[in-house]
């Protein structure tokens, strides 16, 4: 009939998502190798590409643009299902779609760190743009109706899914153009105008004038149903002046255009009577039409056409069938038919949609891998401190027993035992008392620098939350974004648990420094060359006889030490080895099921990878009991035989052997030391610059509601629209709202080993934000550095233990396990963190 009305499309602002996006995938898929590293950080730029094509395409209103913008779009569909979107710290900005400024020339604006904000964005402007170039299509062939009643009714699917979407993107008060009365407004509009579309392909198919007349007949209602919605107090200052004069007068043209195509149904059955009053009804409505719609040309030729049959009617009534004009009132309405409707979105809307992050797997399906990685760390770091537990309790016994020097002595040598030659060689070899030292000297240094980190951390948290307090104090309600404290809440939790970790190591420290301080002399004189070690023994008291049974039986265990300790390297290096892939089988359930059944899954390959090693575990145990057994006995009756206990030689020989051990396990545990520093910093930068991306998004954000409120009161005031048409007969309209989808759950992360420096890093928390039907997401524990200190327990937080899983070694053995941290490289980046 006239011009079909196009919504203006929202306006973006560019901005910066190669940063924060490499920051998110880097810490969510830690364990890449550097080619795949590479792989993300190109389709990173990619999408950065891709998104500032696409957002100015929009504003490209030719149908050549659609798949561009439908190719953005279906990229973020993708990447949702393959990052936490709640944890992007990415500050997209979009000004409303309907409003005009200022005097000052500001628009009202609304920014959101999340990318279902995007997305919403995104398809409104689909919408939009569908809208719009459906609005420019030639109505005069049917490839031109077929585009334009397929892009209305997409254009109408869109809003329609957009009042479910809306209230899940968007946690605080969203920008009018997507309020729900406006949404609801522009569904209805697209279906009404998809409606007049297929009245004109009817018309132009000489279809039969009741089919005609019923399709009218709905468009009218239609058009009716807008007009009402668009008069709510809520919305009716937003639309363009000519929108509301239009839709009314095609409201009144399509009841005139029912009058008259019933009119002629009518004149078919030789109903004179019934077909003059839909005539004179016809015409008066054309005249309101023309009158509302602001006298336009476009209802000319049916207007003529009423008035001649009107008079053609009229004049065989006076002269043939003289019959009576019945009361408009009584006469039948000619019925409705819809023909137009919302269209569901398409999955994917491009035809010639390629995922650029192919090669990231969906984001539940790494929380499942993560969560059974961390399962099966769990329990081999159990079996692993079950075998240095017991090593270091059988080495505490030989030490204590003076063996095995009290044996290679029996044959009245005054040098060095084998054994302690071979010990003080292998300290020499390991940099000596030298090397601890150094070590110990560090280790302060790497405290102080992860203590600053993450100070620096939670003051750029205190202060964006100071600021956002006190600009809530100034505005009150007005200031409608969600407090920092609420959005923070995970940030602060893994902040303080930092803190917790580093505290503990502090503790680990001391307990390190107290071993060495207790076994400096011993470690001093292991670190001398054996001639000088010689030097230090004092003499011999005696010899004693090597071919007594005593002795040959001691030595004969003291064989079996070795086997067992040779042995349980074995095992322990075969549990670090031992993995599993269990992506095809999670693949298969998420397929299958839609969902994971990650501990089930992971418990059952668990079992049948790990139980024959446990089972080894378990006897090496027992065997060691008695080993020992048999070694005390054997050690009385060497006593008994041979008379030699208690010498000062002997207590030498011991204290060395037990310099040794603490030298061994020293080494072992500042390494560890340095290395959890080390890595810690890393997280702790990472950390750090996620709390910046934050920080910056919301100082965005900050800004631009600042500039709306400073300048809502010079906005001028919109002029009053027309009242309802007097005909129009109230009518309601119904689109259904599509709910809004509930968050994936987060899986639970398995406790690892309970030591000041030890957890698996597998990836960083979720520090801020909301998910769709969860208001604040459950706390997931920040990542640890994988090497510990082996002094004390860290509870882990929530104390949660895998049901069947075994229970690590209580508070207050000894043991370390440096575990396996490939992914991470030691060392401090050479760049200084953010904010030094």
């Amino acid at each position: 009939m006239s011009k079909f009305l196009g919504v203006p499309l929202k306006k973006p602002s560019e901005v910066d998502v190669i940063k924060p996006l490499n920051n998110l995938i880097q810490s969510t898929y830690n364990g890449a190798s550097e080619e795949e590293k590479g792989k993300y950080a190109e389709a990173v730029n990619e999408f950065s590409k891709q998104r500032n094509t696409a957002i100015w395409k929009f504003f490209e209103k030719y149908e050549a643009s659609l798949e561009i913008v439908y190719a953005y779009y279906d990229q973020i569909c993708a990447l949702e299902t393959k990052i936490s979107v709640s944890e992007l710290q990415i500050p997209f900005k979009w000004k409303d779609a309907f409003d005009k400024g200022s005097i000052f020339g500001n628009k009202i604006s609304l920014t959101h760190t999340s990318l279902l904000y995007e997305k919403v964005c995104v398809l409104f402007n689909i919408a939009a743009l569908q809208s719009c170039i459906a609005a420019n299509q030639p109505l005069d062939s049917d490839d031109g109706l077929k585009l334009t009643i397929k892009l209305l009714q997409q254009s109408a699917g869109i809003f329609q899914y957009l009042k479910g979407a809306t209230p899940a993107a968007v946690p605080s008060e969203p920008t009018p153009d997507l309020s729900q009365d406006s949404l609801t407004v522009l569904q209805a509009l697209m279906v009404a105008q998809a409606q007049e579309v297929f009245i004109l392909k009817a018309i132009k198919d000489n279809m039969k004038d009741q089919i005609i007349a019923k399709l009218c007949c709905q468009a009218e209602e239609s058009y009716a149903d807008v007009l009402r919605a668009m008069q709510k107090e809520s919305v009716r200052s937003l639309w363009e002046k000519e929108w509301i004069p239009t839709i009314a007068g095609k409201q009144a043209g399509f009841h005139a255009l029912t009058q008259l195509y019933q009119s002629l149904v009518c004149r078919a059955a030789k109903k004179i009577g019934e077909e003059i009053a839909r005539l004179r009804n016809a015409i008066d409505l054309f005249k309101a039409a023309q009158t509302r719609g602001g006298n336009e040309t476009y209802l000319d030729e049916y207007f003529s056409r009423a008035k001649r049959n009107l008079a053609e009617s009229t004049k065989d009534n006076e002269f043939i069938y003289n019959e009576i004009i019945p009361d408009l009132s009584t006469l039948t309405p000619p019925g409705k038919a819809q023909l137009a409707k919302p269209l569901a979105i398409a999955v994917p809307m491009a035809a010639n949609f390629k995922d650029i992050f192919s090669s990231l797997v969906p984001v539940e399906l790494h929380r499942a891998l993560t969560a059974s990685d961390m399962r099966r760390n769990e329990i081999v770091n159990v079996e692993i401190m079950k075998l240095r537990e017991a090593t270091q309790t059988l080495n505490a016994v030989l030490a204590s027993l003076n063996l095995p020097a009290a044996v290679e002595t029996a044959d009245g040598n005054s040098g060095l035992p084998p054994s302690l030659k071979e010990k003080a060689n292998e300290v020499r070899q390991k940099g000596g008392i030298e090397n601890v030292q150094t070590l110990l000297k560090d280790l302060p240094e790497l405290l102080n620098r992860n203590r600053e980190i993450l100070d620096e951390t939670e003051r750029l948290l205190d202060e964006e939350r100071d600021s956002d307090n006190q600009l809530r104090a100034q505005f009150k309600e007005r200031w409608t974004r969600i407090s920092s404290d609420k959005l923070t809440e995970m940030f602060r939790t893994n902040a303080k648990k930092y803190r917790e970790v580093i505290t503990n190591a502090i503790e680990a420290d001391k307990v390190v420094r107290q071993k060495f301080e207790a076994n400096q002399k011993g470690i001093q004189l292991l670190s001398l060359p054996p001639d000088q070690i010689q030097q230090s023994l004092p003499s011999a008291s005696g010899s004693v006889d090597p071919n007594c049974s005593s002795v040959q039986r001691l030595k004969k265990l003291m064989d079996d030490v070795e086997t067992i300790k040779a042995e349980r390297e074995a095992i322990e290096s075969e549990l670090k080895g031992a993995t599993f892939n269990m992506k095809d089988e999670f693949l298969i359930a998420l397929q299958k099921d839609g969902a994971i059944d990650e501990p089930a899954l992971s418990l059952a390959r668990i079992g049948q990878v790990l139980n024959p090693l446990q089972q080894q575990v378990r006897e090496s145990v027992e065997r060691q009991q008695s080993l020992v057994s048999d070694i005390q006995s054997a050690h009385g009756a060497f006593v008994s035989e041979t008379g030699s206990c208690g010498s000062s030689r002997d207590t030498l020989y011991q204290e060395l052997a037990t310099a040794f051990d603490s030298y061994i396990e020293l080494s072992g545990n500042l390494q560890e030391g340095t290395k959890f520093y080390n890595d810690l910093t890393q997280l702790l930068v990472v950390f750090q610059n996620k709390i910046s991306d934050f920080v910056f998004a919301r100082k965005t954000e900050k800004e631009e509601l600042l500039k709306d409120l400073t300048t809502e009161s010079s906005r001028q005031a919109c002029p009053a629209t027309p009242a309802l048409p007097s005909h129009y007969a109230s009518t309601s309209g119904s689109g259904s709202d599509i709910p809004p989808g509930s968050a994936p759950s987060v899986p639970p992360v398995a406790a690892t080993a309970n030591i000041p420096y030890p957890a698996q890093v597998h990836g960083m928390p979720i520090p801020y934000g909301t998910q769709p039907g969860v208001p604040y997401p459950a706390y997931v524990p920040a990542p640890m550095p994988q090497s510990f200190n082996p002094y004390a327990t860290l509870p882990y937080p929530g104390n949660y233990q895998y049901q069947g899983f075994p229970q690590g070694p209580q508070p207050g053995h000894y043991g370390t396990y440096p575990g396996s941290y490939a992914n991470q490289q030691g060392g401090y980046p050479n760049q200084k963190p953010p904010g030094w």
